[in-house]
């Protein structure tokens, strides 16, 4: 059974839009912890299979993806190039273009 802030991540992440993307911590602080960013990505590694959650739409802090090269990375970034999402020469999103308000509560 999961707990009322893995349903509150759950729930938020599968909200975020097509061409938009939210963070480890912006997702955590609308789940009520603005602390638990790292607890947000083991819920989303354990859960966005079975969840069918947009796992591609979340991205650390600075706008890139945290998945290393050749372990994900490279389909993380065609996903969100598919859906219009933009990525400098240094491989940043500009969130103050794509990020995605999330609210929770």
């Amino acid at each position: 059974m999961p707990t009322a802030f893995t349903t509150m991540v759950m729930d938020l992440i599968s909200r975020i839009p097509s061409g938009r993307v939210a963070t480890y911590g912006s997702i955590a602080l609308a789940a009520g912890n603005p602390r638990a960013a790292r607890q947000v990505a083991r819920i989303l590694h354990s859960c966005s299979d079975k969840g069918q959650l947009p796992w591609h739409r979340v991205v650390n802090r600075d706008g890139q993806i945290s998945l290393p090269r050749f372990g994900g990375y490279e389909l993380q970034k065609q996903l969100l190039e598919q859906e219009g999402v933009v990525f400098d020469q240094a491989d940043r999103i500009n969130l103050e273009q794509f990020h995605w308000k999330c609210t929770g509560r």
